[in-house]
């Protein structure tokens, strides 16, 4: 489950991340309407940045409805090389040799 986590969860999340739980900690002790979850700070490509475990109020996190796509890294076409550059290199070892 995917959840986001902002400053109505707890004050002390000024910048509002996404949070992928593991674990609610029941076995934590808290003060009522808190909880102890147990998860990974998620960036904005939905991969797993940091381990941690945070004190919230459940009433202020957001349920992600879907999980955030893992991205994958762009790929650069491969740009071919010269057919003459090519040969003209290997002419220059067949000469050197």
């Amino acid at each position: 489950m995917v959840l986001h986590v902002t400053r109505a969860a707890s004050p002390q999340f000024v910048q509002p991340f996404f949070f992928r739980l593991i674990k609610v900690r029941e076995d934590w002790i808290t003060y009522h309407g808190w909880i102890w979850l147990h998860g990974y700070q998620l960036d904005a490509r939905g991969e797993a940045v940091a381990q941690r475990s945070i004190f919230v109020q459940p009433a202020g996190l957001i349920v992600r409805a879907t999980p955030l796509p893992a991205a994958r890294p762009a790929r650069r076409p491969r740009q071919p090389r010269p057919v003459a550059q090519a040969r003209q290199g290997k002419k220059s070892i067949d000469r050197q040799v």
